[in-house]
């Protein structure tokens, strides 16, 4: 490719090293082309941290709303905790969900 504004000629960038956001790793050849998630793995962690959030963040906003004027920590605090433990139950509840899906997507059909 011929640059016209600089009278020299370009070189491409190969597709390995292009990206959007720089440059990319080289594939070493060792990891699989389409690489998969561990699906057991992710069900599991999502499994065991849905309730843990779920009661962390009814804790926190019961504790938040019994909390007075002068107590320490005070309600907005444990407002925003709350909030970040609801935000990480909804996760873990979408990633379940999303999990399952695949799972049951993935899976052949017995018939």
């Amino acid at each position: 490719m011929h640059d016209e504004r600089h009278g020299r000629t370009a070189v491409p960038e190969p597709r390995s090293r292009s990206g959007a956001f720089g440059h990319r790793f080289p594939r070493t050849g060792t990891e699989p082309v389409t690489a998969r998630s561990a699906l057991r793995l992710r069900q599991l962690l999502s499994a065991l941290f849905l309730p843990l959030f779920a009661a962390a963040t009814a804790g926190f906003a019961l504790w938040a709303s019994r909390s007075g004027p002068g107590d320490s920590p005070g309600s907005g605090p444990l407002t925003v905790l709350a909030a970040v433990c609801g935000a990480l139950a909804l996760g873990a509840a979408l990633d379940l969900v999303i999990v399952s899906t695949r799972r049951k997507r993935e899976r052949p059909e017995r018939g």
